[in-house]
């Protein structure tokens, strides 16, 4: 089964985020996304950029299934179809919990190159920081943060970052509304075929092959 959105995220985030508050925050991130001057706004990226195949991903960190992917599929993935310069893959954050938000911010908080390392820390450890029973799950992802270079003190400042909040739940909104994604995890096939599900790796493929297909006979 697969979590499909968002529960309490919409209220609690919005109720951060109303108003001339939302709207500066908006135009502020489009601003700084624009000028290519702050990291936290830029595509999350593995491969080639011209590789033939592009794929693309909407996840949450707080996802089993996203987990399941990260840790069974995407590493045959990676070592097959990315390294070798044939897929270019987009990681889109589509968190579907107030936790997995913070999560993600989090993760665009962190230099670039660290992304996908942390993100697939996160999902590989889900126990030691999203179900964890005897502790906080921010305190928690607090260490997981500090393992990947991240001071405490920054670490407090991104709980904050309403302006980071509000680009995420804004690229969340665009993905529902032109793609229709409402589950985690989605992908997109050389921007035509979408599909939710947990993907095995002979999965990936076959809908690659068939995304490619397809774009030969729309030629």
């Amino acid at each position: 089964m697969l979590f499909s959105r968002r529960s309490l995220l919409v209220t609690t985030t919005t109720a951060l985020l109303t108003g001339a508050a939302s709207r500066a925050a908006l135009a502020q991130s489009s601003a700084a996304n624009s000028a290519g001057t702050d990291t936290r706004f830029t595509p999350r990226t593995l491969g080639n950029p011209n590789a033939k195949a592009v794929v693309e991903e909407w996840f949450s960190l707080t996802c089993i299934h996203c987990a399941g992917f990260a840790q069974e599929t995407l590493p045959e993935v990676k070592k097959n179809l990315i390294d070798t310069g044939k897929v270019f893959y987009i990681f889109h954050d589509f968190p579907t919990d107030q936790l997995a938000t913070v999560a993600a911010m989090v993760a665009r908080s962190l230099p670039p190159e660290r992304y996908e390392p942390f993100v697939n820390s996160l999902l590989s450890n889900l126990d030691r920081w999203a179900y964890v029973k005897d502790s906080s799950p921010i305190d928690a992802l607090q260490k997981m943060a500090a393992f990947a270079g991240m001071s405490g003190d920054t670490f407090q400042k991104v709980l904050n970052d309403q302006q980071l909040m509000q680009f995420i739940m804004n690229e969340q909104s665009d993905a529902e509304a032109k793609y229709q994604i409402n589950a985690t995890p989605s992908f997109r096939f050389n921007k035509k075929e979408v599909v939710s599900s947990e993907l095995s790796y002979a999965d990936f493929v076959k809908h690659l092959d068939e995304s490619e297909q397809s774009e030969a006979a729309s030629h």
